[in-house]
């Protein structure tokens, strides 16, 4: 698998893609933790199958 990348793509941008994937995981999971935190986070958090059941509301 990786043989095919280096001929498709280059051993240098396989490089610089192992170095930058951990840290753009990271600030992507940073960002969704801010947006759902800065926003109306029952209507997010509702999709979620353990916290949709914690937070009924009763009708």
């Amino acid at each position: 698998m990786q043989n095919i990348l280096n001929k498709l793509i280059g051993a240098k941008y396989i490089a610089i893609a192992r170095a930058w994937v951990p840290t753009m995981v990271g600030w992507g999971t940073v960002g969704g933790v801010a947006l759902v935190h800065f926003t109306d986070w029952r209507l997010i958090l509702d999709y979620v199958p353990y916290i949709n059941g914690k937070f009924k509301k009763e009708e």
